[in-house]
């Protein structure tokens, strides 16, 4: 990179520095707005012993699903496990690690960590196997847990369309984690459809500055659909 420019010319540079043992923040929702070639760059690398914070991990053969199929995630921390047989498979078998939250907690938690929040309390859970060990207050008559914010090594996500000082746009429902998931890495990494010169972007359309991103990389996407349903001819 050069000064402000954000822009690498590979995946190997894009996650260059990724390592075993680090913790990945991963944006989309299913299949929606994955980073999915940044994905399969790691399944390339190899990494392994990884801890992943992603609201799932994608379907068999897909997304996140990738790194789970050579045993490269030894922790998840994600919302539900969805469609993903494998997923299943290996919580079940204990052969991976999952630390199920609460999907708006998992966003918070995220979020938190980019705004340099350390911990907040929270309702939800409380009561539940999810809030057991955790510090309980009480607010207004209402009892509250302490959760703490998420910060990984590196944060990979999806957007729409850069500028290459980092601007971000993304697409309707393909924004879900991305913003959150990209504050919360100390090197985020976002791949675009789309990078065009500073200044382009209207300035009102951006939804993440720049600031928050330390690599940017063009990419092509397949937009798998997880559930395709169609009306009947």
């Amino acid at each position: 990179m050069s000064g402000f420019d954000k822009v690498v010319d590979s995946y190997e540079d894009a996650l260059a520095g990724l390592e075993d043992n680090m913790m990945v923040i991963a944006g989309g929702f299913g299949l929606c707005g994955i980073p999915e070639n940044l994905i399969k760059e790691i399944k390339r690398k190899g990494t392994k012993g990884l801890t992943v914070a992603s609201n799932n991990a994608g379907v068999d053969g897909a997304g996140l699903g990738l790194l789970l199929e050579d045993k490269q995630i030894k922790k998840m921390i994600a919302s539900y496990v969805g469609e993903n047989a494998l997923f299943e498979a290996q919580m079940m078998s204990g052969e991976l690690e999952v630390e199920l939250t609460p999907q708006g907690t998992l966003a918070e938690k995220m979020r938190a960590g980019g705004a340099g929040i350390p911990a907040f309390y929270t309702a939800t859970g409380y009561g539940t196997p999810v809030g057991e060990g955790k510090e309980v207050r009480e607010f207004n008559g209402r009892h509250y847990i302490l959760e703490e914010a998420l910060q990984g090594d590196f944060s990979i996500a999806k957007a729409w369309k850069a500028d290459r000082f980092g601007n971000l746009m993304f697409r309707k429902t393909a924004r879900n984690f991305n913003p959150m998931a990209i504050t919360a890495g100390k090197i985020a990494v976002v791949e675009v459809e789309e990078i065009v010169e500073v200044g382009e972007l209207d300035p009102d359309e951006i939804h993440l500055p720049g600031i928050y991103v330390d690599r940017l990389i063009k990419g092509t996407f397949e937009k798998m659909i997880e559930q395709r349903t169609v009306r009947s001819a």
